[in-house]
């Protein structure tokens, strides 16, 4: 039997359907902190948990997914991995609990991996041809997705309570879970290499990227400056220092080190950092100016169902630019879409910054917002697919990812940071500091653009000598 996938074949949009899935679970979280915090009686910073949890748990679980993805069990490792979001979106759904809530949201964390899962078997079964384009697709549809399942999260716990929206979650998972089971190729690779799994380096990076999320996430609360934020900084950074020195000695580690090395990799992954955490400040400030109320001087005073909707147009976006970037990456390489990536997300978040007192304004950037990073997100993993072998591409590009929930976390801290310094009246967020924030977004992907302009212009003038 041939298993590769034809151009008629429905893998590709199975895969999508699957990262798709991704998105909806990723999505149900910001919304719904304030009636979490009502349902299990607990202050709104403790119910801030069910996002840290999720996050904490997809960062450690990505990289060993991806690392996974390279073996010849893909088909079982994406169905074990929906498996596992499924349990974890009916605990949640179902929980009596605030604990038993957080331990749902664990699981759930899963849905970060399961990227690199899908687009490792899209390069394995999926012509040449068409496996640039799956890879582009598979990248952003999570992003737009996130766009797609704001607005769900929003109508279903605005009409019903936040139960359902993880009850819609966990349908959409078993939808996901019966489709891949009958569209996949079944049995193990063939083609995939089999080594040893790094045990030692998976342990190492779980321990010291756990504790700089988590250090980071709640750096706010605890203070920067405070001796539990600090020694937990510090013990992040000894581990992650081991981590590397363990990797680099190993011939085949969880996560090749040495390809970090190569140009197109690395600028992924940097630009994955600045574009992860500018795209969090949009989202969260935007949701927050969204469902504030008037009198703070800067709020929209939106419902949840109504909320969500903001967010929209960053779907909208993206999936355009998806398309768009097919068609211009034949003709000026894929390379250079990164850089106009940047700079329309520059673009977009100076719109944020300066405009963000009528709902328009903050549709309009988030519009913009999506086509930038539709552009920057295609081109990341299809530059790495470009840059290293098939038998690392899961771990490559699932580390891709993790840097990417990094820039998220960065995003998270230092918009709390920033709104926690400067309170409005009543503890609310003040005019100033959500200028600020947005303005931070904006510097982040400017300077990214331009950054990311001059290396492309110094390849340019190298290639012409």
């Amino acid at each position: 039997m041939n298993r590769t996938a034809t151009a008629r074949n429905p893998l590709v949009p199975t895969l999508v359907f699957a990262a798709l899935a991704t998105a909806i679970v990723s999505s149900l979280g910001m919304l719904l902190v304030p009636s979490i915090s009502q349902r299990f009686d607990v202050d709104v910073a403790t119910a801030q948990w069910m996002l840290t949890v999720n996050l904490l748990a997809g960062a450690v679980a990505t990289p060993i997914m991806g690392r996974l993805s390279d073996g010849p069990h893909k088909k079982r490792l994406l169905l074990a991995s929906l498996a596992t979001m499924f349990v974890g979106s009916v605990m949640a759904a179902a929980a009596p609990t605030f604990g038993v809530f957080l331990a749902g949201r664990v699981l759930q964390g899963l849905s970060y991996g399961i990227v690199p899962v899908t687009i490792a078997i899209a390069r394995r079964y999926v012509p040449p041809e068409h496996a640039q384009n799956t890879i582009s697709t598979l990248s952003v549809t999570v992003a737009s997705g996130i766009g797609i399942g704001y607005p769900l999260t929003g109508i279903i716990a605005g009409i019903f309570d936040y139960s359902f929206a993880f009850w819609f979650g966990a349908v959409f998972v078993l939808a996901t879970i019966f489709v891949v089971w009958k569209v996949v190729p079944s049995g193990p690779d063939g083609r995939a290499e089999q080594h040893p799994f790094d045990f030692a380096g998976s342990c190492l990076l779980a321990v010291g990227l756990g504790s700089l999320l988590l250090t980071i996430s709640e750096g706010p609360k605890w203070g920067w400056v405070s001796g539990t934020t600090l020694a937990l900084a510090a013990f992040s950074i000894v581990v992650l220092a081991l981590w590397v020195r363990v990797e680099i000695r190993l011939d085949h580690p969880l996560i090749n080190l040495r390809t970090l090395k190569q140009g197109e990799v690395l600028l992924a992954n940097i630009s994955a950092i600045a574009l992860g955490a500018a795209l969090y400040i949009a989202m969260s400030v935007s949701s927050l100016v969204a469902q504030a109320d008037t009198a703070t001087g800067y709020g929209l005073s939106l419902p949840v169902f109504w909320a969500g909707f903001v967010i929209f147009p960053l779907s909208v976006g993206s999936l355009a630019a998806n398309r768009t970037v097919r068609v211009l990456a034949k003709r000026v390489g894929m390379q250079v879409m990164l850089p106009i990536g940047a700079i329309i997300m520059a673009a977009a978040g100076t719109m944020l910054w300066l405009l963000h007192a009528e709902l328009w304004e903050i549709l309009l950037s988030m519009l913009v917002f999506g086509i930038g990073m539709g552009a920057s997100y295609a081109a990341m993993p299809a530059l790495i697919a470009r840059s290293v072998a098939t038998q690392e591409l899961g771990s490559s590009v699932s580390f891709n990812q993790v840097l990417r929930t990094v820039g998220s976390s960065f995003g998270t801290a230092i918009s709390a940071a920033i709104i926690a310094t400067h309170p409005g009246l009543n503890g609310e967020a003040s005019p100033e500091s959500i200028n600020m924030t947005f303005l931070l977004g904006a510097l982040l992907c400017i300077g990214l653009g331009v950054a990311l302009l001059a290396d492309s212009a110094r390849r340019q003038e190298k290639w012409k000598r």
